[in-house]
């Protein structure tokens, strides 16, 4: 029986998006690709890095994140100027955002429907639909 590394799987990952496994990106990537789907900001995950005996940067936890992006591994959903969730489900989808506990959650597409789009100019091609519904607890 062939003995499983416990990079090999964040390391294929990371290779089959043409991007070199440094240290710290197999570190974030061990958080982020553990078989879950997950919305994380840059501070959470710097934090729970730090948590798991990581030494990395809040900067570099950036840059692995907008990297990673890049690549195609993340998507970025900005939920106000301030504030902006990498999600590891990279499907087109939808959220619901609860402004109380900043807790971000998927909707599937097919909950959600759309009718009456804009005009797009004709030198524009539509890259996607984002839709953010956002909620308060109903005793706050």
């Amino acid at each position: 029986m062939e003995k499983i590394r416990p990079y090999s799987n964040v390391i294929r990952t990371l290779t089959g998006a043409g991007l070199r496994p440094t240290r710290q990106r197999l570190a974030l990537s061990r958080l982020l690709f553990d078989g879950k789907n997950r919305h994380v900001t840059a501070e959470g995950l710097h934090t729970e890095a730090s948590l798991s005996g990581q030494k990395i940067s809040l900067a570099t936890v950036y840059n692995a994140l907008n990297t990673l992006k890049s690549a195609g591994l993340l998507q970025e959903i900005i939920v106000n100027s301030g504030c902006s969730y990498f999600d590891t489900n990279i499907t087109e989808h939808h959220h619901i955002f609860n402004e109380d506990n900043n807790e971000l959650t998927d909707i599937n597409l097919e909950d959600v429907q759309l009718k009456g789009l804009p005009s797009i100019n004709s030198c524009e091609k539509l890259e996607r639909i984002d839709v953010i519904v956002r909620v308060k607890n109903k005793n706050t």
